[in-house]
């Protein structure tokens, strides 16, 4: 047994293809620098901001780091549109090289003021949906279905290895050199990733006819006709926008409560990311439950264990209660990821994908934009126990609307339940 293992593991047949193996050191070294620049983005936000306006301006800087890429998925619908998965990924990372990498040079030509990052951070962001659209249809177009969970599952692990490694060394890079040149090499990680999409993939400059000609809205349209995936998005809009507020809540929980420095935040971040590393190991492994099921529980179980952390536990209970989070977090993307590849078509995932991302990366920002306000009206712990009461709220009213969906569809079947849960 121990002998077969590594051919045995459902992810051998993603980290040994001939070509996703080339691409995966790219991925890593790029979710590196996201890691760090979760933590950099805003501390450098909190230090150009003036007093009295930190949380507004903190919030801003999170919400434009993202938050564009929903009007590129509607501005360059038609351009990108049925372009392959390596293409898509591609160009975003330039952009995000180009863009990032500018901040830096403003700073050195002391010309970086407040508004101008965020104009930074905005552009960057233009093309995040479709370059995550473009990492999970490159997946769907390499590897058969039964693969496609295991694989998200690896951009999930590399993701929360990065979490681990990534936020610790920019509090110690912050308070060595300053958050911007930690921002700095985020832009060259992307320079790294976006190269190695340009090496170690074929692309294809020619999209389909039928694709470049369809509305700039195609793919929602798509979620809309389909009942089970339109209640993925809403609840997957609902689950990303609870969270939102933690990202400004936590900060000014370590500085204001807690009286601590970007390590303590960094530390904090490192144990999610050593819960979501544990998560994106184990998400592998769960092709043959219920994957709707299952990704409802996910919702339950992380309002559960994000609790301590606003119920103000002493920090040897709220930091593995934060551990905790981030392992029952991480299989969400890979289950979710899993169930719109199996549900839709290779010439319409792209489009469909990015229609997703879209509507959720606006959820995360709209959610912190609302941490900003409401940090200032209830504090930064209260904010954080109203985003776990809620959370939890959200998993069970999907869970009850699940089961009336399934018992009414199927009132004396239940091979059909059973089917329709592992859909």
């Amino acid at each position: 047994m121990i002998a077969r293992f590594p051919r045995s593991s459902p992810y051998w047949p993603v980290v040994s293809h001939p070509q996703l193996r080339r691409v995966l050191p790219g991925l890593a070294v790029s979710a590196l620098g996201d890691g760090m620049a979760v933590v950099a983005v805003i501390w450098l936000a909190s230090d150009l901001a003036p007093p009295g306006q930190r949380e507004t301006w903190t919030a801003l800087a999170m919400a434009t780091y993202t938050v564009p890429s929903a009007v590129g998925t509607v501005v360059f619908g038609r351009l990108l549109r049925g372009r392959g998965g390596a293409q898509l990924a591609g160009w975003d990372a330039i952009l995000r090289a180009c863009a990032l990498a500018a901040i830096p040079l403003a700073h050195l030509a002391g010309v970086l003021t407040l508004g101008l990052y965020v104009v930074l951070l905005a552009a960057s962001a233009l093309l995040h949906s479709w370059g995550s659209a473009g990492r999970f249809t490159l997946i769907a177009e390499l590897l058969p279905q039964r693969h496609h969970l295991p694989a998200n599952a690896v951009l999930g692990t590399i993701a929360g290895f990065a979490t681990i490694v990534g936020p610790p060394l920019a509090g110690i890079l912050i308070g060595w050199a300053g958050p911007v040149w930690v921002i700095a090499i985020d832009a060259a990680t992307f320079a790294a990733l976006a190269l190695t999409y340009r090496l170690a993939l074929p692309t294809s400059d020619e999209a389909p006819r039928a694709e470049r000609g369809a509305s700039r809205t195609a793919g929602l349209a798509v979620i809309r006709r389909n009942p089970a995936l339109l209640g993925l998005l809403v609840l997957s809009l609902g689950f990303f926008f609870l969270f939102g507020p933690v990202y400004v809540a936590m900060p000014f929980h370590i500085k204001d409560d807690l009286h601590a420095s970007a390590t303590l935040l960094g530390i904090f971040y490192a144990a999610f990311g050593v819960g979501g590393l544990v998560g994106g190991l184990v998400a592998g492994y769960l092709r043959r439950w219920p994957l709707r099921v299952t990704t409802i529980g996910i919702v339950v179980g992380f309002g559960i264990a994000m609790l301590p952390l606003g119920l103000g536990a002493p920090l040897v209970v709220s930091l593995p209660a934060f551990a905790l989070a981030g392992l029952i977090w991480a299989p969400y993307m890979s289950t979710s990821m899993a169930l719109f590849q199996r549900s839709t078509s290779t010439e319409q995932l792209p489009a469909v994908l990015a229609a997703n991302g879209a509507v959720l990366v606006l959820a995360v920002p709209l959610g912190t934009m609302l941490g900003g306000p409401l940090v200032r009206a209830v504090g930064a712990r209260p904010t954080m126990l109203l985003c776990a009461v809620a959370i939890v709220a959200l998993g069970l009213v999907a869970g009850g609307l699940a089961i009336s969906r399934w018992s009414a569809r199927t009132p004396g079947g239940p091979t059909g339940t059973e089917v329709s849960a592992r859909r």
